[in-house]
């Protein structure tokens, strides 16, 4: 049984996020690997691009940042020098910069912090699996994809329970702001530049400021030294703390991308135990396939579809000339399904090794801080899950994201039953 079949006519217009609401358009991904490798996006909305879609030439470029700088924005849109600033975090900064910021939040999510938090992952996972398998049908996303994440994100943070669905509604907003069921400011629908200082270009930024400001004050003033938070703000090896406007810009950045990529990660898996039938019964075999599977979840989901980088001199590649200043975007998504690296890569194989996908960034500096994180938020749900169920099935049209940036199924209906 297909899990999924592109829906695109092999021709679409990758600077529209109408283009995405099907789905990746995997069609126009596999035409442009096959015959134009290095293709130009006009683009209405701004400056047009360079498209790199083949993973063999995305897993060249990405360790070349002198080349590719990330320090001019990771998104196709237009910004200005000022804008950026405003708005920058580590990830849109090149080495040696980037490297100093790395280091100094990268140990709150080394393997062994993140190795810890397994107990308690696996805790929240009973009482979210209990609600889905109660109530038989469901929205696999609501239900089950979007708990997990947000419960975690309140114990690496040190937030109260109560401020969990506020604080990912706000991370929606940001992370999903081109898709009207989740912000009220629909970036390419309307006039944003009132709002052009804060991350993504949306409100829900200067609110998540405030409450990131409210929070450390809250926990200083109680002298609470536990969450990634505190360590976070300590001082590096030469003295220096993270300013004020980085680490609010990092927050809005923790709760957007560390909540929702794990989401749509394990909505993907979640929808092709529902259409591959035999995926549940080899999770119920167990063993070294969970040494595999999150990975090949991961690169099935790949819910950062892309990131742009500029280039900072003339290069030529593929017979063209990308030119100083051109903005450069490497599709992880076509780069996940391509066929030099993967075997029947439209078809979810959780056996699959090696595994190359570049879902987390690899093979540059700027590889997902979150990924041992994610790996093990997977790893973990679908290990409960696979004790609990004897069936998934699919209980409706699933939908996708309105977004060229965010890959994401936010509608899953599904049946389980219960063991």
């Amino acid at each position: 049984m297909t899990v999924w079949t592109p829906q695109d006519d092999g021709f679409a217009d990758l600077s529209s996020h109408d283009t995405f609401v099907n789905g990746a358009p995997h069609n126009t991904f596999a035409r442009l690997r096959r015959e134009d490798p290095l293709s130009w996006t006009d683009w209405d909305g701004g400056e047009g691009f360079w498209n790199v879609v083949r993973h063999a030439d995305i897993t060249e470029l990405n360790r070349n940042y002198e080349l590719m700088s990330s320090a001019r924005g990771i998104r196709m849109e237009d910004q200005t020098y000022e804008e950026y600033l405003a708005r920058r975090t580590f990830q849109e900064t090149d080495p040696p910069e980037h490297m100093k910021t790395r280091v100094m939040v990268g140990k709150a999510f080394s393997r062994p912090v993140v190795a810890g938090f397994e107990d308690q992952i696996r805790e929240l996972c009973h009482p979210i699996l209990d609600a889905a398998l109660e109530a038989g049908t469901f929205d696999a996303t609501k239900i089950i994809a979007r708990q997990l994440p947000m419960m975690m994100l309140g114990r690496i943070i040190g937030t109260p329970d109560e401020d969990l669905p506020w604080l990912v509604e706000k991370g929606d907003a940001l992370i999903a702001n081109t898709d009207p069921d989740f912000t009220d400011h629909v970036l390419d629908k309307m006039q944003t530049d009132e709002y052009r200082m804060m991350p993504f270009n949306s409100p829900a930024g200067a609110e998540l400021f405030d409450y990131a400001k409210r929070l450390i004050e809250e926990k200083n003033r109680k002298g609470d030294t536990d969450g990634v938070l505190h360590m976070i703000l300590q001082p590096n090896r030469d003295g220096d703390v993270m300013p004020e406007q980085e680490f609010r810009n990092f927050f809005c950045l923790l709760v957007a991308a560390g909540n929702d990529t794990t989401r749509y990660s394990i909505a993907a898996g979640i929808q092709a135990m529902a259409h591959q039938q035999e995926l549940l019964g080899q999770m119920q075999v167990g063993g070294d396939i969970w040494s595999t599977a999150p990975d090949e979840i991961i690169r099935w989901a790949t819910p950062a579809l892309y990131f742009r980088r500029t280039a900072t001199r003339d290069h030529e590649m593929h017979g063209k000339l990308i030119k100083e200043g051109d903005k450069v975007l490497y599709w992880w998504s076509s780069a996940n399904r391509d066929e030099e690296v993967f075997d029947d890569p439209n078809r979810v194989d959780l056996h699959r090794s090696p595994n190359r996908h570049m879902s987390f960034g690899q093979g540059g500096p700027h590889v997902c801080l979150g990924m041992h994180l994610a790996r093990l938020e997977v790893r973990v749900l679908f290990e409960e899950l696979a004790k609990r169920v004897k069936m998934v099935e699919p209980a409706g049209d699933h939908k996708f994201l309105r977004s060229n940036f965010v890959g994401g199924i936010k509608e899953l209906p599904v049946t389980m039953q219960a063991k």
